[in-house]
């Protein structure tokens, strides 16, 4: 794969556990990673997702809390298909992730090559701050999702960026570093 893949980190901060996605994100905004990647801290912005998926990626990596069965901190890669998802009424102030990825076909987008690497959590009640059982999982939650970047999309770890930045969504980037298109709606 030469093409363009987005890791998003989705999750909400505020709910212990759940956000775990944010802590991943950010882990790899300051690592080396292949040429062509973009990671990006969505948390609960589930549009933003939606929006920015519609640019045309080859691929995505969500990065996510995944309540389950199975003990705090277990980590799960999953490929994730239009046939997994079925069908989701999205919230426009939320983050349900198979509402988002299920509401591309209606914005006009499709679904790209995508994965899970998700986390079993500990507490997803209010609080700020993993439970020492899924903050010990994030660097490898980090790991995984290098080894999906690689070994599941074949992208090549010798072409990577002296590092990648944690990117604002689309809608959240200031004015004059977006397209003009997106500057005069915004106006």
């Amino acid at each position: 794969m030469t093409g363009q893949v987005l890791v998003a980190g989705i999750g909400n901060l505020f709910l212990s556990d759940d956000g775990f996605g944010g802590e991943v994100a950010r882990r790899l905004a300051v690592q080396p990673l292949p040429d062509g990647v973009r990671v990006v801290d969505y948390g609960i912005r589930g549009m933003h997702l939606a929006y920015d998926l519609l640019d045309g990626y080859d691929a995505l990596v969500v990065v996510d809390a995944l309540p389950g069965k199975g003990a705090p901190g277990d980590l799960t890669v999953l490929e994730v298909g239009p046939d997994d998802l079925g069908h989701g009424e999205i919230d426009a102030h939320g983050m349900a992730p198979v509402a988002v990825l299920a509401s591309l076909g209606q914005l006009g987008g499709s679904l790209p090559r995508t994965y899970l690497v998700g986390c079993q959590p500990a507490d997803l009640g209010e609080g700020i701050g993993l439970t020492p059982e899924v903050a010990g999982a994030v660097d490898r939650a980090v790991e995984l999702v290098h080894e999906v970047l690689v070994e599941q999309l074949g992208l090549d770890p010798a072409h990577a960026g002296a590092h990648s930045h944690l990117a604002a969504p689309a809608q959240d980037r200031p004015a004059q570093n977006r397209p003009a298109q997106d500057r005069e709606e915004s106006t």
